[in-house]
């Protein structure tokens, strides 16, 4: 129970710091569930995120041993301005819902929280859902530069975007942001389509690009 409630601060946290820094569109509160323009699928670099504060929150997914590299954030429902947020409806998932993602999310009280969070605003099942989250990380293919770092690497964001657009053959500048905190990589977030066919433009989301020159790419723990 502990570690849930932790993931649910650590991500409430995480979305509002994210919203004050980058200048993205406030989310509206209540949407109608399924109105919405598209997906960002938010990739969290799990070392830079346990370097800038997550180690006392991400039990599991900051553990020694864990050596885990990017893993999902969340699934967002996204506006061309803002996205849609606390749509009501089931307040939490099935266990059985749940662990049809495990090994995504870094723990299962942040899924849960994103259900709630993003989830209630797609207009589909907890299990639906979930179902999609899976098949939009399975589109994406992690640059192999990121799939195995054992020591600190120095980067710029424009060559990250670089190593995903050479990765994923549709994936387009302009179709994602790389985010970053306190100078190291914190996420990577890609646009897609509503039906989850394609990656799309998504200038709101790309313009809140992480502009410092250079950053830190911390290894897997």
């Amino acid at each position: 129970m502990v570690v849930g409630v932790h993931s649910v601060l650590r991500a409430a946290i995480a979305a509002f710091a994210g919203c004050l820094l980058a200048g993205v569109a406030p989310a509206q509160a209540g949407g109608l569930p399924g109105d919405f323009d598209f997906y960002v699928l938010a990739l969290s670099w799990s070392p830079g995120f346990c370097d800038t504060g997550g180690a006392d929150k991400g039990y599991a997914q900051c553990a020694h041993g864990a050596h885990l590299g990017f893993v999902v954030h969340g699934l967002w429902p996204q506006y061309q301005h803002g996205f849609a947020a606390d749509c009501g409806g089931i307040a939490s998932p099935s266990h059985f819902a749940l662990e049809t993602v495990k090994g995504l999310y870094p723990d299962l009280g942040l899924a849960r929280y994103e259900w709630r969070k993003h989830g209630t605003c797609s207009g589909k099942s907890p299990s639906d859902y979930f179902a999609d989250v899976r098949k939009a990380r399975a589109a994406v293919t992690v640059p192999r530069q990121f799939t195995d770092v054992r020591k600190f690497g120095t980067w710029t964001p424009l060559d990250v975007e670089r190593a995903f657009v050479a990765a994923n053959r549709r994936l387009k500048p302009g179709m994602l942001a790389v985010e970053c905190s306190r100078g190291e990589l914190a996420e990577v977030r890609i646009c897609f389509s509503k039906d989850l066919r394609d990656f799309v433009a998504c200038p709101e989301v790309a313009r809140h690009f992480c502009y410092t020159q250079q950053i830190s790419v911390a290894p897997m723990r």
